[in-house]
């Protein structure tokens, strides 16, 4: 204990030292504490520019009173997303048949608000030569009416579209609300008037799609957040591999202060302190602009479960920093040694999307070891936060959950605590 004072006193000058390069090199502190504001900004743009993409579908949605939705005419093939013109409003197969010509024309003449022209509309025998054709012609037409007639009283008619949904300029393109469920209307509307011989018979129908919850909701903080918040949380990792430490090694000024009497402990602890400070304040940061920006992975779940995941994260790099930076004599070895970490950890991010390890399919030995490699718990830990906010019927997970499964990962193997 009689080296107790000593101890302190070179602690305390070594920390002021370590503030005073950190304020003399003020744009590498900023940057390692505003980082998070710029990464986060940055999300946050991103999600501005994808949410006018759902907003007109209500897959991404949930639906508990569905309105009923009027489908009165087959529209135009321009109003298709990338179709080639000229174009067709649709094709269709069978014109060996009058009774199927006299329907098709019902199609055409009876189309509400818009007649079709007869110059919009290809026929074709029989439904190989329609298959042939859309091969060589591509995008020319956004759905095919089959029809084939089994005797004088029964035809059977099909359609074929493209299923593809497609997104363009911040719209959503439903082809079986836009293009199959009008054709199939018209195809039974004409097709009763022409069984009942009466073409004025009144035919109104309306779809009703089934309630649901968000089927998926695409949520930019889900999709790319993760990726980003280890970069974030990695930043600590690479200043100080890069940081002074190094250089007072490599310039043999740590050599010279021990043998004028520094204390290791000293030493390692003022840099310990200095670190655990700039991780804590790096965490409230990322914590703090995360629910500036409204992100519901910062809302929702518990601020002291988020706030312990990044700064013991970035606590457990530091130590890693310190047991790489024993092995390593040259600034230049480090600077490679930690963008490596770093790359690996990225790929780890990659892994980590297809429930590697962390499932029942994998081995426990592949758990351990992956675990051994703390960006990888991080990676894991990212995920489960940001399912668990996924969509608004998750809760998000509070403190009192947090040795739980979330909602949507009953399954897992791991929880945020252990």
């Amino acid at each position: 204990m009689a080296e107790f004072p000593l101890v302190l006193q070179q602690f305390k000058a070594l920390f002021k030292k370590n503030f005073l390069l950190s304020w003399r090199n003020y744009r590498a502190t900023c940057l390692r504490i505003f980082s998070a504001f710029f990464l986060l900004f940055f999300i946050f743009c991103i999600d501005k520019v994808v949410n006018p993409f759902l907003a007109s579908s209500t897959i991404f949605k949930k639906v508990l009173d569905p309105k009923p939705l009027d489908f009165t005419w087959i529209p135009p093939c321009e109003e298709n997303f990338f179709m080639k013109v000229p174009c067709f409003d649709f094709a269709w197969s069978g014109n060996g048949s009058a009774r199927v010509q006299a329907i098709v024309n019902g199609i055409m003449t009876n189309n509400p608000d818009r007649p079709i022209p007869s110059n919009k509309v290809k026929s074709f025998s029989i439904s190989d030569e329609v298959d042939a054709w859309l091969y060589s012609n591509p995008m020319r037409c956004p759905g095919v009416l089959h029809f084939v007639e089994t005797n004088a009283t029964i035809t059977i008619f099909g359609l074929q579209t493209n299923y593809t949904p497609v997104f363009r300029r911040g719209k959503y393109e439903d082809p079986i609300l836009k293009f199959q469920i009008p054709h199939q209307i018209a195809i039974e509307r004409e097709t009763t008037r022409f069984r009942i011989g009466d073409p004025n018979f009144n035919w109104e129908v309306k779809f009703k799609e089934f309630a649901h919850p968000a089927v998926k909701e695409v949520s930019t903080v889900g999709e790319v957040g993760p990726t980003f918040f280890f970069a974030i949380g990695m930043l600590g990792f690479v200043f100080q591999m890069n940081s002074s430490m190094m250089s007072e090694k490599e310039l043999k000024l740590r050599q010279a202060m021990i043998m004028m009497g520094l204390y290791d402990s000293a030493y390692w602890l003022s840099w310990l302190t200095w670190e655990g400070i700039m991780a804590l304040v790096s965490s409230l940061s990322i914590i703090l602009f995360g629910m500036m920006f409204q992100f519901d992975f910062f809302l929702n779940n518990s601020f002291l479960v988020v706030f312990l995941l990044f700064f013991l994260f970035q606590l457990n790099m530091v130590g890693f920093a310190f047991m790489l930076s024993s092995f390593m004599s040259k600034s230049s070895s480090s600077t490679t040694a930690s963008f490596s970490i770093f790359l690996l950890g990225i790929l780890t991010q990659t892994v980590m999307i297809f429930k590697f390890p962390y499932s029942d399919n994998f081995a426990t030995s592949y758990r351990i070891i992956l675990s051994l490699f703390s960006p990888s718990l991080l990676a894991e830990a990212l995920i489960i936060l940001a399912d668990a906010t996924s969509t608004p019927q998750y809760p998000g997970i509070s403190w009192s959950r947090r040795a739980e499964c979330a909602p949507n990962h009953s399954d897992s193997v791991i929880t945020i605590v252990c």
